[in-house]
């Protein structure tokens, strides 16, 4: 009996539960990857949805797979178009019994899934979905999805305590061959997707390759080789140390990397080297990811509009001249401008990055959060629906574990994670002349210092966007106003919110 297994976000041969259920029952699975031209269109705001550097990070995911496959005498079918079509067409084709394949559980992706199964039962083609992006299956943990707790630590405490994460299951080994006519298909080219190639910038501290057997030698450089997971969650906020933390998000998203074998691999250096604080803290942040896709289960399409999981309505601006500032790094604040520019010249930033960026477009510029979301979809390589959407939630202050007005002093910040200045210089050239701390706060030189260090703020760096604390300060004022608004049982504010395209 043959079987097709569409693969998603789960790039890998390890720990994949429909090819081990294939096997397991002794059938012929048939592997097929669609590239959707839907993920290549345009955001709601008019951004790329999948840019360039998130493009060939897929490729490169995709053809790595392929080349697995081939080296276990097997192949992987590669289409452009929706899958919704040509999944069934080829099960049908193929003389396929079942289709299997992993669940997703955002909207775009549910809708999909949804009516590539309605073809499948027009044709009585069997189809089985599988739960596999998490450390948990559904019914293993402490409660029901729709149960879910509205506070991670609610959340985690009790996951930790009452349910324990299974082993991965084993990489197939032994593939049976592949019908002798089957058309495999081609691999689009960049441009095909209508992006252009990417160009590795020369500042870029870290490369990033695509595909299971990348992920798989990252995790073993950074727990077993430089041995870094033992200091993981002191070094864990650095911005330019390749190893300051594990940097394995790129691989979890795409799935090259299951998260319960990350889990595995801690669990083994715990036994074997030690078991201390930052080996708990690795496993505490695959809980967060966990942790908002369980959410996006739960909320839907909550998470995608503008009032958030909260239902808070705000004021948001469309303020496209300071918008273009921030995301081309471009906003007189170093650290921020720093940030931006890892992000639009490599397609990536560090964790600190992320949330001091959001925070600054969010309760600085006042600018929508949606606008960022839909940017860092763009732009980066590990971008996760549920983590991205989640985390400018919470940022924005419209998350359902939102704490007040939580902004992020930006000079605090670049002086607790930069204190040397070195990640701004690195990212910022035209300031790497400002000695110290000083480089932190350019607006501060005196005209003499701007001519004995090169610099002409509003010429070679521009002046200050806004004032720290006095846009603060403005947005938090209105911020306010806004959870007046809910009434006294808290319920969700009911107005209209903006339509986004999730």
């Amino acid at each position: 009996m043959r079987v097709l297994v569409w693969f998603r976000n789960d790039l890998r041969l390890h720990d994949h539960a429909p090819l081990h259920t294939a096997f397991q029952h002794q059938f012929e699975p048939i592997a097929v990857y669609c590239f959707d031209l839907r993920q290549f269109g345009q955001t709601s705001f008019g951004f790329e949805k999948t840019g360039a550097f998130r493009a060939q990070f897929l490729r490169e995911s995709v053809m790595a797979l392929r080349e697995s496959l081939r080296s276990h005498r097997s192949n992987l079918m590669i289409r452009i178009g929706q899958p919704e079509l040509i999944v069934p067409e080829l099960a049908q084709a193929l003389g396929c019994e079942a289709v299997y394949f992993h669940k997703e559980v955002t909207s775009e992706e549910v809708s999909v899934e949804a009516a590539l199964q309605q073809r499948l039962d027009a044709l009585g083609i069997r189809h089985q979905s599988f739960w596999g992006a998490t450390l948990h299956e559904p019914d293993e943990l402490p409660f029901a999805v729709a149960q879910i707790p509205e506070i991670f630590t609610q959340f985690r405490k009790r996951v930790e305590a009452e349910v324990k994460v299974a082993q991965p299951l084993p990489t197939p080994t032994q593939f049976p061959p592949l019908p002798p006519d089957l058309n495999c298909g081609d691999c689009p080219t960049l441009a095909q997707l209508g992006l252009e190639d990417v160009a590795t910038d020369p500042r870029a501290v870290q490369t990033f390759r695509g595909g299971e057997a990348e992920g798989l030698k990252r995790l073993q450089t950074y727990i077993w080789e430089k041995d870094r997971l033992r200091v993981y969650k002191q070094t864990r906020n650095g911005m330019l140390d390749p190893d300051d933390s594990s940097k394995l998000s790129p691989w979890l998203a795409l799935g090259c990397l299951s998260p319960r074998y990350v889990h595995d691999q801690v669990a083994q250096y715990e036994a074997e080297r030690v078991k201390n604080d930052s080996t708990y803290w690795l496993i505490f942040e695959l809980l967060w990811r966990d942790y908002f896709r369980w959410i996006s289960a739960k909320h839907g399409d909550r998470l995608f509009r503008s009032s958030g999981l909260r239902g808070l309505k705000l004021p948001w601006k469309e303020d496209w001249a300071r918008f273009e500032l921030w995301r081309n790094g471009k906003t007189g604040y170093p650290l921020v401008d720093a940030s931006m520019q890892e992000l639009l010249t490599t397609g990536f930033m560090s964790n600190r990055g992320r949330q001091n960026v959001a925070s600054f477009l969010t309760k600085n510029l006042g600018i929508h959060w949606q606008m960022g979301a839909e940017w860092f979809e763009s732009k980066l390589i590990d971008y996760d629906v549920c983590s991205n959407w989640g985390n400018w939630n919470y940022t924005a202050g419209v998350g359902n574990d939102a704490r007040g007005f939580r902004f992020f002093n930006i000079l605090k910040q670049s002086k607790d994670y930069d204190p040397k200045g070195e990640y701004v210089r690195h990212w910022l050239p035209e300031l790497a002349s400002i000695p110290g701390e000083q480089i932190h706060t350019p607006w501060k030189l005196t005209p003499l210092e701007q001519k004995l260090y090169g610099i002409q703020l509003g010429v070679s760096y521009p002046n200050v966007v806004v004032d720290l604390w006095t846009s603060a300060k403005a947005n938090e004022q209105l911020y306010n106003q806004a959870c007046d608004q809910f009434d006294a049982k808290n319920q969700p504010f009911r107005g209209v919110t903006k339509p986004h395209r999730r």
